[in-house]
C-alpha cells in the first residue's frame, strides 16, 4: 500500500514541483500538467499581444509555438516525449516522400500502429501500471492531427473538385507543408498536451493572421479590407477566456469537494455490493459518474481557454452580433447535463474527436462505414478491456433508445405538461444509461467490470435488448443518412460542418 502511494508522486517528467505535489496531495504528473497549462495560458496572452502577425513573421510564430510545445512535453513526460517526437517526424517523412495517392493510407497505418503499440505496452507489458496523465494522451491528439492533415492533403493534391464534399473542398490542402509548419501544427504549445485537434488550414490562418478576418467575412460579410489582421478590427477573446476560466474554477472546486469523496472504485467494493440494497448501489453509481465528469470538463475547458487567449478559436459573430470563440470547443456542459437522449449526450461530448472520426473514416469508407468507424474509435481509445465493454454495451442501448423514441415520443408532443414529463423521464433514463455504459470505461479491467455488471444484474443490457427486439418490427428502417453514427463514451460527437458549428447546435437529420 505504501509503495502504491509513493508511486503517485513519481513521474517520468520533471521533479521540480515535487514539494508542491506533496503539500497539495496531488500526484506529481497532475501537478506538472496543471503547471504547464497555466504557463501556456500566460504564454498565450503574450503570444497574441507581443508576437501577433503584425509584430512577428509566421516563421517566428511557428518556431516559438513549437519550442514551447516540445518543452512542455519534456517537462511532463521526460524521455517518453521521444515517442511523440518520433511519430511526428516519421509522419512528415511520409508526407514529403510517399506517393500522394497513398499518403493518407501510410499516415493512418503508421500513426495508429504506433499509438496502438504504445497502448498495448501500457496494458499487457506494464500491467496497467500507468500514471494518471501518461504520454499516450498527447500521442492520441497527435495521431488525430497527423491523419487529419494526411487526408486533407490527399483531397487537395489528388482528388478532383467534383469528388469532394463541400466540407472537404473547404479544408483541402493543396501544398505539402514545410517541416516547421508540420511541427508547429502537431506540437504547438496551445494543444500539445490535451488538444483539441483542429484543421490544418484554420491553424495556418491563425499563425499567418488571416484567422479572424476570414471568419468575419464568412459569417457576417463585414470586412474593412482585404488582408485580414491589419485592416479588420479583431474581437477580443478576453470575455470568452474569463468565462471559461470561471467554469474551470467551478470544476476544480467540485472535484476537490465532491469527486474525491465519491470514488468510482467503491462501486465494486465487495462489502458495499453485499450489504447495500440495489437502489442504494444504483444511486451511488449515478452520483459517482456525475462526479467524475468535472475533471474532463476542467481539462477540455482550460485547453479551449488557452487557445482563445492566443487568439485562436474564433468562430464568427453569433445571432446577437457578439463574437463567438467556440470554433474548437470540445464540449457543451449544459448539453451534456440536460441530455434527454444518447445522441444528444454524444453530440456534446468530446466534439472534436467525433469530427475527426467522421472526417477520416465515416465520410470516406465505401461500405460498412459504421463498423469501420467503431473499430477506429475503439483502437484510438486504447486496448483496456473496459473501453470495449463500454462500446459494446452502447449498441443495444442506442438501438433501444431509437426504437422507443420512434414508438412513443409523438404521443407526448401535443400537450406541454406531457412533453415536460416525457423530457424529465427521458433525462433520467439517459443519465442512468450513460452511467451504466461508461462505468467500465473508468474501471478499465475485466474483473471489475463484470463485478459491477453482476451487481447491477445486467438490467440495462436486458431491458435494452428486449425493447429493441420488441419494437423493431413496428418500424421500417429509414434510409441511413450520412449523419447516422455510433457511440463511444469519449468520442463520436456531433459531426459538425467544416466550419465547426457551435457545440450547442445539433444535426436534426440524425436519427435519435
Amino acid at each position: 500500500m505504501g509503495e502504491r502511494a509513493d508511486s503517485a508522486f513519481n513521474t517520468t517528467g520533471s521533479k521540480w514541483l515535487l514539494p508542491v505535489s506533496g503539500y497539495l496531495g496531488f500526484p506529481l504528473d497532475q501537478v506538472n500538467f496543471l503547471a504547464c497549462q497555466l504557463f501556456a495560458l500566460a504564454a498565450a496572452f503574450w503570444f497574441r499581444l507581443y508576437l501577433s502577425p503584425s509584430h512577428a513573421n509566421p516563421l517566428v510564430r511557428h518556431a516559438v509555438a513549437t519550442l514551447l510545445g516540445i518543452a512542455f512535453l519534456i517537462f511532463c513526460f521526460g524521455w517518453y516525449a521521444a515517442h511523440i517526437l518520433t511519430v511526428v517526424v516519421a509522419s512528415y517523412l511520409i508526407v514529403v516522400q510517399a506517393d500522394i495517392n497513398n499518403v493518407h493510407r501510410y499516415s493512418m497505418v503508421m500513426a495508429m500502429g504506433y499509438l496502438t503499440a504504445c497502448q498495448v505496452s501500457r496494458v499487457f507489458i506494464f500491467n496497467y501500471g500507468i500514471l494518471s496523465t501518461d504520454f499516450s494522451g498527447p500521442l492520441m491528439i497527435v495521431t488525430q492531427k497527423i491523419t487529419t492533415l494526411a487526408f486533407q492533403l490527399h483531397d487537395g493534391m489528388c482528388k478532383k473538385s467534383e469528388q469532394l464534399t463541400p466540407e472537404q473542398k473547404l479544408l483541402a490542402v493543396n501544398v505539402r507543408p514545410s517541416f516547421i509548419e508540420y511541427l508547429s501544427y502537431n506540437l504547438n504549445f496551445l494543444s500539445v498536451l490535451v488538444g483539441p485537434c483542429s484543421n490544418y488550414k484554420d491553424y495556418i490562418d491563425f499563425i499567418e493572421g488571416r484567422h479572424i478576418g476570414r471568419r468575419l467575412r464568412q459569417h457576417s460579410g463585414a470586412c474593412n479590407g482585404q488582408n485580414g489582421y491589419d485592416k479588420t478590427p479583431e474581437p477580443s477573446p478576453l470575455h470568452a477566456v474569463c468565462r471559461k476560466l470561471l467554469v474551470c474554477c467551478g470544476c476544480m472546486l467540485f472535484f476537490l469537494t465532491v469527486t474525491r469523496s465519491l470514488p468510482i472504485t467503491y462501486n465494486v467494493n465487495p462489502h458495499f455490493i453485499s450489504h447495500a440494497p440495489f437502489f442504494t448501489r444504483l444511486t451511488y453509481a449515478f452520483f459517482s459518474i456525475q462526479a467524475a465528469r468535472p475533471k474532463f470538463y476542467f481539462a477540455w475547458t482550460l485547453a479551449d481557454a488557452v487557445n482563445n487567449a492566443a487568439g485562436y478559436g474564433f468562430l464568427g459573430m453569433d445571432e446577437n452580433g457578439k463574437p463567438s470563440w467556440d470554433l474548437i470547443c470540445n464540449l457543451n456542459i449544459l448539453g451534456i447535463e440536460t441530455a434527454t437522449s444518447f445522441k444528444t449526450f454524444i453530440d456534446n461530448w468530446n466534439i472534436r474527436t467525433g469530427i475527426w472520426l467522421k472526417t477520416v473514416c465515416y465520410d470516406r469508407a465505401p461500405k460498412h462505414r459504421l463498423a469501420l468507424t467503431f473499430i477506429l474509435s475503439a483502437l484510438w481509445h486504447g486496448v483496456y478491456p473496459g473501453y470495449y465493454f463500454t462500446f459494446i454495451t452502447a449498441i443495444p442501448i442506442t438501438m433501444a433508445a431509437r426504437a422507443i423514441r420512434k414508438s412513443v415520443r409523438h404521443y407526448f408532443l401535443g400537450y406541454r405538461g406531457l412533453k415536460l414529463g416525457y423530457d424529465i423521464l427521458t433525462w433520467a433514463a439517459t443519465q442512468l444509461a450513460i452511467c451504466y455504459t461508461v462505468m467500465p470505461f473508468l474501471l478499465l479491467d475485466v474483473e471489475s467490470t463484470l463485478v459491477y455488471y453482476w451487481s447491477m444484474y445486467f438490467h440495462v443490457h436486458i431491458i435494452s435488448i428486449l425493447a429493441a427486439i420488441a419494437l423493431h418490427q413496428k418500424h421500417k428502417p429509414r434510409e441511413p443518412s450520412a449523419a447516422t453514427k455510433t457511440f463511444s463514451s469519449a468520442s463520436f460527437s456531433s459531426p459538425c460542418s467544416a466550419q465547426c458549428q457551435p457545440v450547442h447546435s445539433n444535426n436534426n437529420d440524425k436519427v435519435d
